[in-house]
């Protein structure tokens, strides 16, 4: 049995595709169209109840029950402790990973997402605010980003579960209206990872 995937062409939504491709599991596509508001119907809402994708359904988890799991870093700790993949057994390697997942979801998501938000504004003194604000702290992420992986191949040392939440938003930095070329350990990073045929393969899953 395949786990579902509920999910949308974003992101957040490219981290589980890539993981589930780079683990090698089976997996189904249920898209939620969320300029629809799809996230907002009952069905979606039983599995997510925060109305944001993705969410997963695995009907065989470790103890044989169906699971959901909503949220893109939980889901990509249940997967890793799952099968054992890109998930570090002892703790003291778990810690990095744990970092830089987290230091994703609190920073290197939100803010460039805030980026993709105030560059539709069009009150130009909103527009110019935002960006000036936003924009530049996305940057320093970035910069944050550079100097670890001046440091390391990968965020966490080997390749993680870390690599594919921050891939996700990697992936739209001519959005953030970001040149990979002024991050060079970022951009020899962010190459190699989309050089992986299973990560191409996460990327070019139908999400929308």
């Amino acid at each position: 049995m395949s786990i579902e995937l509920w999910t949308w062409n974003t992101p957040n939504g490219r981290k589980i595709s890539v993981a589930l491709e780079e683990m090698g599991l089976a997996y189904s596509v249920h898209t939620v169209n969320i300029g629809k508001g799809e996230q907002f119907n009952p069905d979606f809402l039983k599995i997510s109840p925060n109305n944001r994708i993705p969410a997963i359904i695995d009907p065989e988890s470790p103890d044989g029950a169906p699971i959901s799991v909503f949220e893109s870093g939980a889901i990509l700790i249940y997967l890793g402790q799952k099968t054992g993949m890109f998930w570090p057994k002892d703790l003291r390697h778990q810690v990095p990973v744990l970092e830089w997942l987290m230091w994703q979801m609190g920073g290197f998501g939100p803010m460039p997402g805030q980026v993709h938000h105030f560059l539709q504004v069009e009150n130009e003194q909103d527009r110019r605010y935002g960006l000036e604000r936003y924009s530049k702290e996305t940057r320093r992420l970035y910069g944050v980003a550079d100097r670890r992986l001046a440091e390391v191949e990968f965020f966490a040392g080997d390749i993680s579960i870390a690599d594919f939440a921050i891939l996700g938003w990697a992936w739209r930095h001519e959005r953030h209206q970001v040149d990979l070329a002024d991050f060079p350990n970022v951009k020899r990073w962010y190459e190699t990872m989309m050089a992986r045929p299973a990560t191409k393969r996460g990327f070019e899953v139908a999400l929308s």
